[in-house]
């Protein structure tokens, strides 16, 4: 569900930009009073998992659609609302700015839907309400099975208002959105259910973690290391190996614009505000797509072609090596926030 900028017109990218700075800040000055020294570094590990989560379209049976793990519901339930939207936005952040993984000027946009809805709304209203202090597994399952999906849903209707407010592309709202909602219904209930999997996992091991973030009076104690070890190995395994067995269909947003357009990419203006975005993308992003950069003399029907021959699974180096420098690059990103906001707190006490 990464915006591209060809969808937003910088009216829009401006505001939601600033809508999600001002989330940020609160969320840095709540996570300078309360958090804790031991979750910091598993700000770092959990951005990282999610992140190389990212890189995995699994396939929407009978659509020709994919989708993947957006990670907000997991990173709330773990590190609590306000760490949680500060690890999406490193993410974010890290794919637009590296990896080309969505727009720069839509990164507002994309770390509001993505981040906001989880953190703000699934998990406080949804997940704590439903869950309660999260023992009971049926109901910690389907609470977390239900925040997921209506967060989702709450991002995608998002998207579909930030588009027809842009104005600028040929996606009319009434057929849009009858487009986005159902497929990111099941997209939903996917990551419900393997967020809901690994929050099981985590309690097995360390069941204070999950609670530690929905009872106030309840602190995560003891070694933190054979989660962060576990974790860690999943990031890396997920982004060097498995990132290999992603689908190849468009997601369900490149889904829906196509159903609309007949084209999976709508195009941005190469002048003026996006161009300018757009070029910054292009110095920034080393690895563009996940892989290598092309070659800049490769013929297009050379390329046509190698389309063409690509099998699945796709073993592809580059992409393994995209994968395990994005985790190692937002591991940092979210360490650095979070070990700031701490010596950030420990000043202003």
């Amino acid at each position: 569900m990464h915006m591209a900028d060809a969808l937003i017109s910088p009216a829009v990218g401006a505001g939601m930009w600033a809508v999600t700075a001002s989330i940020a800040a609160y969320s840095a000055r709540n996570v300078t009073r309360h958090v804790e020294d031991s979750r910091v570094p598993l700000m770092g590990v959990l951005g990282a998992f999610v992140f190389a989560a990212q890189m995995i379209n699994f396939s929407i049976p009978a659509t020709g659609s994919s989708g993947h793990l957006g990670g907000g519901m997991l990173l709330a339930i773990l590190l609590g609302p306000q760490a949680a939207f500060l690890v999406i936005a490193s993410i974010l952040v890290v794919q637009a700015l590296f990896f080309a993984d969505g727009g720069l000027l839509a990164l507002g946009c994309n770390i509001f839907n993505m981040g906001f809805f989880p953190a703000f709304i699934g998990y406080p209203w949804i997940y704590k309400t439903m869950a309660g202090d999260g023992s009971n597994a049926t109901k910690r399952f389907w609470a977390i099975l239900v925040a997921a999906v209506v967060s989702l849903q709450l991002g995608a209707f998002a998207v579909v208002l930030e588009t027809t407010a842009s104005g600028i592309s040929e996606l009319p709202f009434g057929t849009f959105v009858l487009l986005m909602q159902p497929i990111h219904l099941a997209i939903g209930i996917v990551e419900g259910i393997a967020t809901a999997a690994v929050v099981a996992i985590v309690w097995k091991a360390r069941p204070e973690i999950v609670v530690g973030t929905s009872t106030a009076d309840l602190r995560p104690t003891g070694n933190l290391k054979p989660v962060l070890v576990g974790l860690g190995v999943a990031a890396v395994l997920t982004a060097g190996v498995v990132s290999w067995f992603a689908s190849s269909h468009p997601d369900g947003l490149e889904w829906s614009i196509a159903g609309v357009t007949g084209k999976e990419e709508l195009e941005a203006p190469e002048t003026g505000v996006h161009g300018v975005f757009s070029h910054i993308q292009r110095w920034t992003a080393f690895m563009p797509d996940y892989n290598f950069k092309p070659e800049a003399e490769a013929a297009p029907a050379a390329n046509k072609e190698k389309a063409e021959e690509a099998t699945w699974p796709a073993i592809e180096p580059g992409t393994s090596l995209a994968g395990i420098i994005g985790s190692i690059i937002t591991l940092m990103v979210a360490l650095g926030i979070g070990y700031v906001l701490r010596i950030w707190s420990r000043k202003t006490t």
